[in-house]
């Protein structure tokens, strides 16, 4: 890390060329950057306030004075997917800043926004919401131009109530936009609908009926192959994750890149050589010649949905096992909502099905497969052991649960 002093930082503000890149809070040593050496509690009570009007008013100078670009995205399922698709493509049309990892919006916004300097060209915030007035926070730190809803799920609702208080809460990012900003819209999702008719922002549908569509979707060597439409032109896209799910985040994204002048040969370049974020739907042959299918990142009754539905199309005739879960957060519903998925395990012609977690105790209830075909278990600890005796060739295993379970740790153990 090169030393700045004070006359190189006011120097900074009119030269981004000078070799400061980052403002930082935690003891990693980067290069370029200027860190911030703070106790605990002063950081939260005096440091954190600060830096967040820092931020606030530092992301409308940009916009003001430099001409950035912010993008709010939200969302029940896909936010992230869809931030690395979408920064993929505006990568190629110019210098892109985004939210890392799955950190607290609360505290990445503002660390995000600092990374900007003024020739930076677009900023792309995941703005996700866990309780009430969260989106009108971030809409304070950093107000987009363009924002971007991928759907609207049950999802968060033992602190939003129900689905209608979880779209209430999301849809405030678009009713904060202006005449001049965009609006990126999912066509299929009935309550994404609904909000075109609260924003004076210019809408873009994505989905079926909308301005950027999906035609031919299959899933082939391991890829989501499908044509994608946009403004009467087609072009062919091999979208290295499977899952229709993953293909309408593609589209979201592709939608953000038609409306800030991407071509679609950008569009195309962006969404194929994408770098697929960690345990989402990720293929991983095993040595004994079964194949596993990581999506433990999370789960709710949307997302483990789609994923069985792919998981379905991906194995065809071969052995077919689930490891699913337990859905958090889904208030008084949630009894309700495990045992809708052990149907639908069933329905999908699962050979064997294991359940993690207290609630997922009724999934495997209610997909009553044959004595001897289901477990459960109230840790993923205790699963390897039941798994490894049903690893064959020509077996294919879906494992899908809310973060908190750590199936993840469970597929690292048999990707070991």
């Amino acid at each position: 890390m090169q030393p700045t002093n004070t006359s190189s930082l006011i120097r900074w503000w009119v030269t981004p060329k000078l070799p400061i890149r980052h403002i930082f809070i935690d003891s990693k040593d980067r290069p370029n950057g200027i860190f911030q050496a703070i106790r605990v509690y002063f950081r939260k009570w005096v440091i954190h306030p600060i830096r967040r009007w820092t931020a606030h008013y530092y992301v409308r100078f940009l916009q003001k004075f430099y001409g950035l670009v912010v993008i709010g995205l939200t969302g029940s399922a896909g936010k992230t997917s869809t931030k690395e698709m979408i920064v993929a493509i505006l990568q190629r049309q110019g210098e892109t800043v985004w939210t890392h990892a799955n950190e607290d919006p609360v505290f990445n916004i503002p660390t995000t926004i600092f990374r900007c300097k003024p020739a930076t060209r677009y900023l792309v915030l995941e703005m996700g919401v866990e309780f009430p007035g969260e989106m009108a926070f971030y809409l304070w730190l950093a107000q987009p131009s363009m924002g971007v809803i991928t759907n609207v799920h049950q999802t968060h609702t033992e602190f939003f109530g129900d689905r209608e208080g979880v779209a209430k809460e999301k849809g405030v990012l678009v009713r904060s936009l202006g005449k001049s900003d965009a609006a990126i819209l999912n066509k299929e999702n009935r309550y994404t609908q609904r909000f075109a008719k609260s924003t004076k922002a210019k809408v873009t549908w994505f989905g079926k009926g909308g301005d950027i569509q999906a035609k031919n979707i299959e899933i082939k060597d391991l890829k989501s192959q499908y044509t994608l439409m946009v403004d009467n032109k087609d072009i062919q896209i091999n979208l290295p994750i499977l899952g229709e799910q993953f293909v309408s985040n593609s589209l979201a994204a592709a939608a953000v890149g038609w409306v800030s002048g991407a071509s679609l040969n950008q569009i195309k370049q962006g969404l194929e050589e994408f770098k697929p974020a960690e345990h989402r739907m990720r293929p991983i042959k095993l040595r004994n010649g079964s194949l596993v299918l990581d999506d433990s990142y999370n789960s709710n009754p949307a997302a483990a949905k789609k994923a069985l539905e792919t998981f379905k199309e991906v194995a065809g005739k071969e052995k077919k096992i689930v490891v699913l879960g337990d859905m958090l957060e889904l208030g008084t519903d949630e009894v309700t909502q495990h045992k809708k998925l052990g149907k639908l395990v069933q329905n999908v012609g699962t050979d064997y099905l294991v359940g993690v977690g207290k609630l997922a105790k009724h999934a495997v209830g209610a997909a009553n497969l044959p004595k001897g075909h289901s477990w459960w278990a109230t840790d993923q600890k205790e699963i390897l052991p039941i798994l490894k005796p049903l690893l064959k060739k020509n077996t294919v295993v879906l494992i899908k649960g809310s973060r908190s379970i750590e199936l993840d740790k469970l597929v690292d153990q048999l990707a070991a």
